[in-house]
């Protein structure tokens, strides 16, 4: 029997999923509390990550499995890149906001039709 590729590749997706759901599904009972303190005894929000662990599940078991130790250097880094980044969007946004509703066109104004060139 001749498959072709549309198939294959189906199959082969469907077959990562499945692997990335019983991974993350074993990880959620057993490995998170392990490799996130946070997550100790907190089971209302891990149905939540179980997509992403079905995604990025060779990350989980190269994590799961010791290949990155928990708590590297750069996160204090990466957190404080992230306090800025948040101010940032914090100022900016309502910034934007406002600047588009006071070039907006007033209400009362008829639209204006443009003719083509």
């Amino acid at each position: 029997m001749q498959t072709s590729l549309a198939e294959a590749i189906i199959a082969a997706a469907m077959g990562y999923g499945a692997v990335g759901l019983a991974i993350g599904a074993a990880f959620l009972v057993f490995g998170i509390g392990r490799l996130d303190g946070g997550a100790h005894g907190a089971y209302a929000f891990r149905p939540l990550l179980l997509p992403g662990l079905a995604l990025l599940w060779p990350y989980v078991v190269w994590r799961w499995s010791g290949g990155a130790a928990p708590g590297f250097a750069g996160q204090r880094r990466h957190r404080a890149a992230h306090r800025w980044a948040w101010i940032g969007l914090a100022v900016l946004l309502p910034a934007l906001f406002l600047t588009a509703l006071s070039l907006r066109t007033p209400v009362g104004d008829a639209p204006v039709r443009i003719a083509a060139p």
